[in-house]
């Protein structure tokens, strides 16, 4: 037997195993093949290797997704250790935009960094931005722009066999078509922006203004582009008044057509917040509160506590806190306050308003407001215009007044505007020699000049006010104690603290009842000086004058309308 005819012989299920092996390695090799090619595909078709074509791509992208005219610089690209684009002089110029107006962003270098596989799915890992300007122009240009693009031509429809095929730009744009965005309909996402000290100029209506600047330490934005909102982290400084804001919330999806109409919503806190830029009020404000709505209109609502609160004129400090809504417009920092809720000392107070740009010519804001106080006392307000150790008078106080603020580098006190009305109900004076007038007052004024006095007499005060240029006109100012009326008109200085009223004591009783002994019998004659007319019944009208300071009166008979009267 040859040792040859001892060899195994090929069973009939081992070629087909080797055959499925090599299929398999061939399609193997085919996918991976295929998957290079998809790879390079991706590449060649998102970041073109030419820095030329890659701009031409990316103005036109930024162009179609911002609808504005795009500007770069210089441009390189960069495929290892990591596929980065570098660029510098980013230009977003708004289409239609007046040409005296900066672009609406600029970023002076950027660069966005990608791996192969984000790419695939058109994701952009990273993308650092810096030297960020956001220009907001006035409201009226935005305004305009809407008007043109709402009222520009599209483009009609051609006929004729000479014309060839219909294209796509031969019919004007469906309804949906012209409220497509790019931004919303799948493109590329950016995973991650970055940007440190960036800034946001809001461009004034008054070319003579300067521009407001919010500087924005660090912003950090997620999933840019993407169909859903984009959440965003940011620290920026406040101008007026110099604080640290912290933010996080979403924004966006972006508006193309309208971006006023873009949506923002989130939380903020306001910390370290200097009033003292403020002549005239010092203390450091904190706030915190949530943000929803547009750019074009933001709904806020928050609460402020400001710890040392201190109106110059008065000195003292006392604790503020209040809570808020309002309705800011984001592009100008025009707000509209729907209600105040304030609390200090044991007082509360309702107001309503609005803070908006100064007049043109004038740098600033001015504040106004609807101001009542039902639930309020003297003493907690004589504490922020009187500077004393103590209040000069306590009781409960019911007010309403018209607030205006007006712009200016003056103190608070000189500037601010009020007219209302107020009423004083249980006043006592704090200075002993003064309650013991009134005391005495009330006692005389009754005809009880012989009995035993009733200590601390409460009195009651009404009347109109107005405050302007420091100085607190009263012109009607009434003051009730009991057995007694009296009715003065004048004004009080804050800075100086001089008084100067006149009027007059109207008694239930004859002049001579105030007295005792020989001197009623003296002050007989004088009874009828002072009569009140007959119509009013019995008693008497006493012309007098206030002046002197608030810490030193000084009460008189005012002589000439005496004479007056008796003329």
């Amino acid at each position: 037997m040859k040792l040859d005819s001892l060899q195994p012989v090929p069973t009939t299920t081992a070629a087909p195993r080797r055959m499925r092996k090599r299929t398999i390695l061939v399609l193997l090799a085919l996918s991976f093949i295929g998957f290079v090619a998809a790879v390079l595909s991706v590449i060649i078709a998102n970041v073109p290797l030419s820095p030329d074509i890659l701009r031409t791509r990316m103005v036109a992208a930024l162009s179609d997704k911002l609808d504005s005219d795009v500007e770069i610089g210089e441009l390189a690209l960069r495929v290892y250790p990591t596929l980065r684009i570098e660029g510098t002089d980013l230009r977003i110029r708004r289409r239609g935009a007046a040409s005296g107006l900066p672009p609406l962003i600029t970023v002076k270098s950027f660069h966005a960094d990608g791996s192969l596989l984000a790419l695939s799915r058109k994701h952009v890992d990273h993308v650092k931005l810096d030297g960020l300007d956001i220009n907001v122009p006035p409201k009226s240009e935005r305004v305009q722009q809407r008007k043109i693009r709402h009222e520009e031509p599209q483009p009609q429809a051609t006929a004729g066999p000479a014309d060839g095929p219909p294209r796509a730009t031969d019919r004007p744009e469906t309804p949906n078509e012209r409220k497509r965005d790019p931004l919303n309909d799948g493109g590329v996402v950016i995973d991650r922006v970055d940007t440190d000290n960036a800034r946001l100029i809001i461009i004034p209506e008054d070319s003579d203004k300067a521009p407001k600047v919010w500087a924005i330490h660090h912003l950090t934005m997620h999933r840019l582009g993407a169909t859903k909102p984009w959440p965003f982290d940011a620290t920026l400084t406040n101008g007026v008044p110099p604080g640290e804001i912290v933010t996080h919330g979403d924004f966006g999806p972006w508006s193309r057509d309208e971006p006023g109409d873009t949506p923002v919503k989130g939380n903020f806190d306001f910390a370290k917040a200097d009033l003292g830029v403020f002549k005239g009020i010092s203390g450091i404000l904190s706030s915190r509160g949530s943000f929803q709505g547009t750019l074009d209109e933001i709904h806020a609502n928050g609460e402020t506590d400001t710890p040392d609160f201190t109106v110059a004129v008065g000195g003292h400090r006392f604790a503020l806190h209040t809570k808020y809504r309002a309705t800011i417009d984001g592009t100008n920092g025009d707000t509209r306050l729907e209600q105040i809720d304030a609390a200090f000392l044991n007082s509360h107070l309702l107001a309503k308003g609005a803070v908006l740009d100064a007049p043109k010519g004038q740098h600033g804001r001015t504040v106004a407001l609807e101001v009542t106080m039902d639930q309020a006392r003297v003493e907690d307000v004589m504490v922020m215009a009187v500077r004393t150790p103590k209040p000069p008078m306590t009781g409960g106080l019911r007010l309403t007044t018209k607030f205006l603020l007006p712009p200016g580098e003056r103190d608070v006190s000189q500037r601010l505007r009020l007219d209302g009305r107020f009423a004083i109900a249980s006043t006592k004076f704090t200075n002993y020699d003064v309650q013991g007038r009134i005391d005495e007052l009330s006692k005389r004024s009754r005809g009880d000049a012989d009995q035993p006095g009733r200590p601390n007499v409460v009195s009651n005060f009404q009347g109109r006010f107005t405050l302007a240029d420091g100085r607190l006109a009263l012109p009607d100012l009434t003051f009730f104690v009991p057995g007694a009326k009296v009715e003065l008109a004048g004004g009080y200085a804050l800075k100086p603290e001089t008084l100067d009223f006149k009027g007059q004591v109207v008694l239930d009783s004859p002049v001579s009842d105030m007295v005792t002994g020989w001197k009623k019998w003296l002050l007989k004659p004088a009874d009828s000086i002072f009569r009140k007319p007959k119509k009013d019944g019995k008693g008497s009208i006493i012309p007098i004058k206030v002046q002197g300071t608030r810490s030193e009166p000084k009460f008189g008979l005012d002589v000439r309308s005496v004479l007056k009267r008796r003329g």
